[in-house]
């Protein structure tokens, strides 16, 4: 599995697709929820969890689960954890879930990459 990270807009798309070859990418935002275990790379990973929370699905074992049945994904998700504490307590829980799940992504992943301003930076290579 491969993590790639970084701001809002700041081209992780781009430099995934062309780093790993990807040109198919499942959108996070309204794909079916099954598709996150067939698909070789997934973009707005974090519209997927805020969906899958939404919907009361449990995503405590879903690092375990997606290691297992597709470990050769690319998920390209947004940094959530920078910037102002949201108000709302659903966006605070969703922020805490979320990078709780990419701290257990990452510790899984062959490769971790932060993009800025459409340059990547390896953070982790196993």
């Amino acid at each position: 599995m491969k993590l790639v990270t970084g701001g809002a807009y700041q081209g992780k798309k781009a430099y995934a697709s062309e780093t790993y070859q990807i040109t198919e990418w499942a959108d996070g935002a309204n794909c079916p929820f099954e598709e996150l275990f067939t698909c070789p790379g997934m973009d707005h990973f974090h519209e997927y969890i805020r969906r899958a929370l939404k919907e009361n699905r449990e995503i405590s074992g879903l690092a375990r689960e997606l290691t297992a049945r597709n470990p050769k994904i690319v998920l390209i998700t947004d940094e959530l954890g920078c910037g102002v504490v949201p108000v709302d307590p659903f966006d605070r829980a969703y922020r805490e879930a979320h990078g709780r799940l990419c701290c257990q992504l990452a510790a899984e992943a062959e490769e971790v990459v932060r993009v800025i301003c459409g340059i990547g930076m390896v953070i982790r290579h196993a």
